[in-house]
């Protein structure tokens, strides 16, 4: 793979400000490599070639006058069709908004802009972001860059695709119970979940609010941790269109003391045992930090192993009425499979008393992980039990049972690559940290990709 398109975002934005290349070039090459990749991923389902060279040879020519956008100048990102793009056609990947093209772009969106990204084009997403698999009615199915006979996860399927294959330095994701983690996972790219109340949803095909509102938010997909570091402080803050976003500083991870770090280690959840090379990679990532100075123990949340039941009420509580309320909203009037067996699955909503349950357990197990983390500062564990499955297998498979848990939490969480199963796919672990640290968790995390090399190009 050319240089250029294995070259980290923040690599590239140097190379830019330093006019070794211009914003033409970079742009120009990626549009050809997802020209090139795209046809075997379907990945990228919105290309929007002429206004990104538009865009970028405007951002050489204000260079040029001295004139710099921001820390993203010049640089080419796709994103997330979940996300409203101004002008560009923005699915969700339901059918009931197939042709709608949005006045405005989310917050998100704007913020990266407005740093001087340009957009290449949209992601692939299954329908309302719902899934573990990345398919739906309008775009069809994408495929993992690794083995195009196995999936990239869900739902950012489409952007880890694409940034593990080298289209796009960066995307833009959104997590509700591993959306941005099992595909970076996957596909062996770096993924921020950031804390729940840190990033605007307005604009989302999942909006704000509800039972399960703390589940949702946006984070970014990049090759390298440190992009993540880049992208983050950029999309974060209040919107004042959002009610849950909370205006806290951003702490800076190269302040991160790596041998004052306790972090707690486990392979397994006690009810989904991974590979042996799962394993091995949660121990790869725990000594690499034992080798950095950090404090690291085999322990895990008791409550952990309870979880399982609780899970599973919080999916289908409401017996699928939100679902049916998004569907409403937006005109769709054909389902999808994939939704359509998740409404049919949740059976019949909790009453009253039966949802005061599920919401008091919820804060029990709330509290009971923060005390288990006044103990340490870092959590390392899987994000599945297994490598990216087959198409035909990923339906009766999920990564939920250990990324929801930190949707539950609303803690922050970043996941990268460690290892390499026998099949050759990526194997990744999840850096878990408290409420509002990210800093420690994107520390961490780069600890780790430091000994294990983090992403390696596909052979696509």
């Amino acid at each position: 793979m050319d240089s250029l398109l294995s070259a980290s975002a923040t690599e590239i934005a140097e190379m830019i400000l330093s006019r070794r290349v211009s914003s033409v070039e970079v742009v120009t090459a990626n549009l050809e490599r997802i020209k090139t990749v795209n046809p075997d991923l379907n990945a990228v389902v919105q290309l929007c070639e002429e206004r990104a060279l538009s865009e970028a040879a405007a951002c050489d020519t204000e260079l040029a006058r001295g004139e710099n956008r921001g820390s993203l100048h010049g640089v080419p990102f796709t994103l997330k069709d979940s996300h409203d793009t101004e002008g560009v056609i923005s699915t969700g990947g339901t059918t009931g908004r197939s042709e709608f093209i949005p006045d405005v772009d989310s917050p998100p969106t704007a913020r990266l802009r407005a740093a001087g990204g340009v957009l290449l084009g949209k992601t692939n997403t299954p329908e309302l972001t719902v899934g573990g698999v990345t398919d739906n009615l309008i775009y069809g199915q994408t495929n993992n860059p690794y083995d195009l006979l196995r999936t990239p996860g869900g739902s950012s399927g489409g952007a880890a695709a694409i940034v593990a294959a080298g289209g796009s330095p960066l995307d833009l994701g959104s997590d509700t119970g591993g959306s941005i983690r099992g595909p970076a996972n996957y596909c062996g790219i770096a993924g921020l979940k950031p804390t729940s109340g840190r990033v605007p949803r307005t604009g989302h095909i999942v909006p704000p609010g509800g039972l399960r509102d703390a589940f949702t938010t946006i984070g970014p997909l990049t090759r390298r941790v440190e992009d993540l570091s880049l992208i983050f402080p950029l999309i974060t803050g209040s919107d004042m269109r959002d009610p849950y976003i909370v205006d806290m500083p951003i702490l800076d991870p190269t302040d991160v003391i790596l041998s004052e770090m306790r972090v707690a280690t486990y392979d397994d959840n006690g009810t989904l045992t991974p590979t042996p090379e799962v394993m091995a990679g949660v121990k790869t990532a725990s000594e690499a930090l034992r080798d950095s100075g950090a404090a690291v123990s085999d322990d895990r949340p008791a409550v952990m192993v309870q979880m399982s039941e609780l899970l599973d009420e919080t999916r289908t509580s409401d017996g699928g009425a939100y679902s049916r309320v998004l569907l409403e909203l937006h005109g769709t009037t054909r389902v999808g499979p994939i939704l359509e067996r998740r409404i049919a699955g949740s059976g019949g909503a909790l009453d009253a008393d039966e949802m005061a349950h599920v919401q008091d357990e919820m804060d029990r197990f709330r509290t009971e992980m923060l005390t288990f983390m006044d103990g340490y500062d870092a959590i390392i564990c899987p994000v599945s039990g297994f490598p990216a499955p087959l198409h035909e297998d990923a339906q009766a498979t999920t990564v939920g049972g250990y990324t929801l848990v930190y949707n539950m939490t609303g803690w922050p969480v970043v996941v990268m690559r460690v290892g390499t199963s026998p099949e050759g796919l990526p194997i990744g672990v999840q850096v878990v940290a408290r409420p509002w640290r990210e800093d420690v968790a994107l520390a961490l995390a780069s600890s780790i990709e430091a000994s294990t090399g983090g992403w390696k190009a596909p052979s696509l």
